[in-house]
Formats: C-alpha cells, structure tokens, sequence
C-alpha cells in the first residue's frame, strides 16, 4: 500500500497533519479531494495557506505543486479566498 510521503509535494509534517483530521492514505486523499483535504487542515491548523492546497492537489495529480496548471491554481485560489470569506 502507497504512503502518504511517497506523493509529491508531501512531507513528514504534512504526513502528520493530514493523518491528524483522518486522511491516512493517498487513497482517502484522492477520494476527498484537495478542497476538502484543506478545509479539514484550515479547521484544525488555521495557519495553512494557499501553498498547502496547491501542494495538495499536485499530491492528487502527482506533479510538484510548481507543476500545476494556472486555471487550476486560478480555481483553487478563488476556493481559499472563499474560506476567508
């Protein structure tokens, strides 16, 4: 079974945070969606930021998060923004 440091962009903290608000696999992580994903993180760790989404969904589309196209970066912007409201 993949672990969750075998995605890109993902390391032991980010390991630890999405493990503490019960993403455990790349699986999980895939089948929630990068959004989701980060609105559990927000909730508990209020200090991540838009880097931490884009990290995340380049983990889903396994590409660094330098690789990720810029209508993506775009929509995932206008997410974060949203939850700041």
């Amino acid at each position: 079974m993949e672990q969750l440091a075998a995605l890109p962009n993902i390391g032991r903290e980010m390991v630890r945070k999405l493990t503490a608000v019960g993403i455990g696999s790349p699986e999980a992580l895939r089948a929630l969606g990068a959004k989701e994903a980060f609105f559990r993180l927000k909730t508990v760790y209020p200090q991540v930021c838009l880097v931490h989404l884009y990290a995340l969904e380049g983990a889903i589309r396994r590409v660094p998060l330098q690789g990720l196209p810029e209508e993506a970066k775009r929509e995932l912007k206008a997410y974060s923004d949203r939850l700041r409201g």
